[in-house]
């Protein structure tokens, strides 16, 4: 599909590996959840260090089984922010479980605010899932000692959050489990698929078996010689085939690489807005190594959207990430809900394109294009 914009939000870094690997798994002619998922998985864990990681279709699936594996249900609360995807809160929302929304902590710092969370802890309160927004860690020494005064768990969404790191940790290991997304516009991609990690032996062989509809042998399982199988408990299909996890592993020798040209542009980019006056990065407590999936940046003169128009107009394409959650009729009509910095953030945010492919030259352009755009 031909691009409408001369620099787009986002381009997928494919290439001929990825083909080979599909083909690969074509001529194999093994295409479902099989030894290309196993090999996956393994990489993956390894890469940020957790004891186990389960591959799925989606961070949806992830999100939900997670909460699921957690027993959250009907009467119980959840902690999440508000600027987030959907996803983080729809998956508590699936389990029959209510989720809370907690404020992000200000102008500069954009994750979830700790004290917020501590606020908003009831004895109904089963769980506490944070997001690292935009790939920069949560305060998780803070959560986590607030979880464990008040008895509740502690997650990870960390569709941002892949190559990050904090102390030395990867995101999405610093709690009992982590999600990841590997949809398209991600840091790496499998067209559409997931990854829960955990380093708990117990809720890694569930999260197996409620993948696969609660069964004791999948399909391939029953090709290396397994008789049969039971089911354990009521499951979900939420698997990952062997064509896409053939693309991870691809994508998986691209991280790394991937992360660096990324703190390389992001870099470009402060150097470069830090002379317009009343467009500002948030700093996000300068903690730990960001991951650096997208780069949304604070307008705080002139309208938004107008900008945003203007800048499409002149030939970039830009985004904003997100609509709060709690500001979707779904969760309105749950009652209203007062998160006044995540309501001010998001009215005065803006996503400019950030992919390894984009070039300083471009940077330049798009930094260009933004500053005609607010002077109007």
């Amino acid at each position: 599909m031909s691009e409408p914009y001369r620099i787009p939000l986002f381009r997928p870094n494919l290439g001929d590996e990825e083909r080979a690997a599909v083909d690969r798994v074509l001529a194999s002619q093994w295409i479902a959840m099989g030894p290309e998922v196993e090999a996956f998985e393994k990489e993956f864990a390894a890469y940020v260090g957790a004891q186990h990681a389960v591959a799925l279709n989606s961070c949806t699936a992830a999100l939900h089984l997670a909460n699921v594996g957690f027993g959250i249900g009907p009467g119980d609360e959840v902690i999440v922010p508000s600027l987030t995807f959907a996803a983080t809160a729809n998956a508590v929302f699936a389990t029959g479980a209510g989720p809370v929304f907690a404020d992000v902590v200000g102008k500069h710092d954009w994750t979830i605010d700790p004290e917020d969370v501590a606020r908003k802890i009831t004895p109904r309160t089963k769980a506490v899932c944070v997001m690292h927004y935009a790939g920069y860690p949560c305060d998780m020494a803070a959560l986590a000692r607030l979880c464990a005064d008040a008895g509740v768990i502690l997650f990870e969404d960390a569709a941002h959050g892949l190559g990050g790191t904090l102390d030395g940790r990867g995101l999405g290991t610093l709690s009992r489990a982590g999600c990841y997304s590997f949809y398209s516009n991600k840091i790496i991609t499998t067209a559409e698929g997931g990854m829960i990690v955990t380093d708990d032996p117990d809720l890694a062989l569930r999260y197996r078996r409620l993948r696969s509809h609660g069964m004791t042998a999948t399909a391939v399982d029953r090709a290396r010689g397994s008789l049969g199988y039971d089911i354990v408990e009521a499951g979900f299909n939420y698997r990952l085939d062997d064509i896409r996890a053939a693309l991870g592993r691809v994508q998986m020798t691209r991280l790394d690489p991937s992360l660096a040209r990324r703190r390389v542009l992001v870099a470009a980019y402060a150097e470069r807005l830090a002379a317009i006056d009343g467009v500002s990065l948030p700093n996000y407590g300068g903690r730990g190594e960001p991951a650096h999936y997208i780069l949304p940046i604070l307008v705080e003169r002139g309208d938004r959207d107008a900008i945003r128009r203007r800048m499409n107009d002149l030939g970039v394409q830009t985004s904003f990430h997100y609509p709060p959650v709690h500001r979707f009729r779904h969760y309105t009509d749950q009652g209203a809900i007062d998160l006044p910095w995540t309501e001010w953030v998001t009215d005065r945010s803006i996503t400019l394109p950030l992919y390894p492919e984009l070039t300083l030259d471009e940077v330049d352009f798009v930094v260009d294009v933004l500053r005609k755009s607010i002077d109007g």
